[in-house]
Order: C-alpha cells, then sequence, then structure tokens
C-alpha cells in the first residue's frame, strides 16, 4: 500500500502555528515541532504532498545536529519523551521536542557557489548583498571563500537579501558578527562532510535564536542543512556555466513551469511521477550524506 502523505497534524487539546512545512505546538518553555509531507513552490503549498518528506527532514536535520556539535534547540526526537497526547504512530520520526528561544528577525546564508538570487546581483552589480566579488565568475561558480548573505525574514513573499550593516542596525553589530562567524563556520565544515560524500553543499540558510535570561545564549534551531534549507548538487556532474540539478523539489518547480498556470491563482495537482521522484531526490539525499 503507498504510503499517505501526512499534510496537516492533529493533537487533541492543542492547536499548531502552520508554517509552510512545519506545525509547531506551544508548550510554555518547550516547543513540539512536526515536520509535515506539504511541499510548496513559488509561494503555494501544493497538492498532494510528498510521502515521508517529513521524517525524512527530521532524519537529515538530527544527523546533523549530532555531527555539527553546536549548540542547539534539540530535547529529544523519542516520541516518549512528549506529552502522552503527542504519542501518535502518524507523529513518529517527524516530531522533535525543543528548547522555546527567541527568533533572530534574520536569515542566515552562508555561499559558496554563485546562483540564484546571488547570481543576478552578481550579473547587475559585481556584488552579492554588497559584497564585492571578482570580475569574470560564471553560472554556478566556486567563490573563492565562502560568503555571508544574510537576508530578511518575509512572513509573506520572499525573503530580501541586506547588508552586514543593515543586518547589524537590526540586531546589534555584536550578535551579527557573532552570526556570521558561527554561520560560516558551519556551512565550511558541513560543506567539506559533504563533498567527501560525493555532494556540493552550494548554499545554506540558517536560523538562529536566544535562549531566555540570563544566558541569552545564541543556539542553531529549527532545521538544518536539509535540501529545504540547502542546494546541494551531486559533485560528478557539477559543471561551471549550467545550474546543477539539485536535491529538493527541482521535479516539481521544472514540472510546474511548463503548465498553463498563472502563478496566481491555486496550483495543480502533482502527479503521481513527480511526486514520487522528488521523494526519491529527498531519500537520494540522506543516504548519500549518512550512509
Amino acid at each position: 500500500m503507498p504510503v499517505e502523505p501526512l499534510l496537516q497534524s492533529q493533537v487533541p487539546g492543542h492547536t499548531p502555528r502552520r508554517g509552510k512545512v512545519r506545525d509547531v505546538y506551544d508548550l510554555g518553555d518547550k516547543l513540539v515541532i512536526v515536520a509535515t509531507d506539504r511541499i510548496s513552490a513559488f509561494d503555494y503549498t501544493l497538492h498532494p504532498g510528498i510521502p515521508n518528506k517529513g521524517r525524512l527532514l527530521t532524519k537529515m536535520s538530527l544527523f546533523w545536529f549530532d555531527w555539527l556539535n553546536v549548540p542547539n534547540h534539540l530535547i529529544s526526537a523519542d516520541l516518549a519523551a512528549l506529552p502522552a497526547e503527542f504519542q501518535r504512530p502518524e507523529l513518529d520520526g517527524r516530531t522533535m521536542l525543543v528548547k522555546k528561544a527567541t527568533v533572530v528577525p534574520v536569515e542566515c546564508v552562508a555561499r559558496g557557489y554563485l546562483l540564484g538570487s546571488g547570481w543576478k546581483e552578481y550579473q547587475a552589480h559585481g556584488t552579492v548583498c554588497g559584497l564585492k566579488l571578482p570580475a569574470g565568475l560564471q553560472l554556478a561558480s566556486r567563490l573563492p571563500e565562502p560568503i555571508f548573505t544574510p537576508a530578511t525574514k518575509a512572513e509573506e513573499g520572499h525573503d530580501e537579501n541586506i547588508s552586514f550593516e543593515v543586518m547589524a542596525r537590526t540586531v546589534g553589530l555584536e550578535t551579527a558578527t557573532e552570526l556570521r562567524a558561527r554561520t560560516l563556520d558551519v556551512y565550511t565544515r558541513a560543506a567539506k562532510y559533504a563533498e567527501s560524500r560525493g555532494l556540493i553543499l552550494a548554499d545554506t540558510k540558517l536560523e538562529w535564536g536566544l535562549l531566555p535570561a540570563p544566558g541569552r545564549e545564541l543556539i542553531l534551531i529549527d532545521e538544518v542543512l536539509t535540501p529545504d534549507s540547502s542546494r546541494y548538487w551531486p559533485k560528478e556532474t557539477y559543471r561551471v556555466g549550467a545550474s546543477p540539478p539539485s536535491f529538493d523539489k527541482q521535479f516539481v518547480r521544472d514540472w510546474l513551469e511548463t503548465q498553463p498556470w498563472d502563478k496566481a491563482s491555486p496550483p495543480p495537482e502533482l502527479p503521481a511521477d513527480v511526486v514520487a521522484r522528488t521523494a526519491a531526490k529527498y531519500q537520494e539525499a540522506l543516504d548519500k550524506l549518512t550512509g
């Protein structure tokens, strides 16, 4: 029997805040985060969802939290650690109990390669987030060294790149400097490991939070280094000058681009083969990284 995707979690007595993929339950001083099988593209949630996507994302985050060994929000991914009403079979493998933190209101992005919005800005101005880059770089070029390119956190629509100076005015220079250093450290170490497993980690987006006083410690929160927050490419097919295939929802985006859809009305239903190929890509990325 095919696995039915979990599009919404339901826990009696609790009302979650639903994001694009995650359902977040507030337990007071802790949160329960459920990774559903929702998938979004062009700012729309699509149907029918990708079976087991939430479990694959959770497994990858758990792997990286352990491997990176940096302060983070994870308390437990064991259902037995949760209140009884959360101990439901459909939540197994996709649920984390985490520390509650105040989210730093800036997306912390590290890039090792030139693609996406960074490539567009470079073509126009020779910069990415105001950082001057060498002339003559091509699409998907490896950068001389990884760069930190913060962005605003948009509740609706797309995040917008900002300069480090704007970030410093938002969160304070000391916090901005620490976040830049920590983000680049995570990216650099993870990229080196991924390359040893046959994957290029082109860029990643990290979220950080502050624990309550008196400590006010900065910790890594949300997901980490998954295909939903990072761009992974197969090392063996990487070529400068071309946009490499990535281990994410590329099949979904590519299929949508071929449809007579205006991106301003409800999107078409995803066909079974697109769902299956997308699920396989998420699984392949997990397998390559974790063996």
